[in-house]
Formats: C-alpha cells, structure tokens, sequence
C-alpha cells in the first residue's frame, strides 16, 4: 500500500472544517471566499501553528487561483444536505459575477 502526502486542504478539512459546518450555514463567509477575500482562512492558518510559512503562502496562491478549493475543504466532512446548500450559492454567486447582477443574497436567504 502506498500512502499519498496530505495535501494543504487535508489539513485544512482535519482542523477547520468540523468547526465551520457546525456554526451552520454562513452566507457571508460563501461570499467572501468566492470573491477571493481569504485573509481570515489565512489568519487562522498561519496562526494555528500546524503550518510553515511556505505551506500558508502556497495556500494562499492555490486558493487565489481556485477560492472554491477552499470551501469544499472545509466542506470535506459535511452531510450531502449542507453541501448542496453551498453549492446552490457559490453557482448564484457565479453567475452573480459573470452576468453582473444583483440580489443573490435575498434569493438564497
């Protein structure tokens, strides 16, 4: 048998995604990651002192350059109910910014 190396967003599920499933859905924090404000993922990771700097730093570039990697680590663990719920949101919020529109936050709420 041969072990495969745990990823950054292994990590992240194993520390953070138990604690965000539990406080229940979060539109706001959707938000933020889909549009790429990941300054609180990172706080928390380089404060949590599980990784290097170089592990956070290329966190940092792989979540700039796929934000939803991010939400479906910390979504890894989550029942199929509360995933398709994020989901039915992130695609809103694409669509949001691709077509330019407005009042997916009232839609979804």
């Amino acid at each position: 048998m041969k072990a495969e190396p745990l990823t950054c967003g292994d990590y992240v599920t194993a520390t953070f995604a138990r604690d965000f499933v539990a406080e229940g859905f979060d539109y706001d924090t959707v938000e933020r990651i889909h549009s790429g404000d990941l300054d609180e993922w990172m706080f928390a990771l380089a404060q949590s002192g599980l990784f290097t700097n170089r592990v956070v730093a290329h966190a940092r570039q792989a979540w700039q350059d796929d934000p939803r990697s991010l939400l479906d680590s910390l979504l890894a663990d989550a029942d199929e109910m509360t995933v398709k719920r994020y989901d039915v949101v992130w695609q809103a919020l694409t669509r949001t910014a691709q077509f330019g529109t407005s009042g997916v936050a009232a839609e979804y709420a």
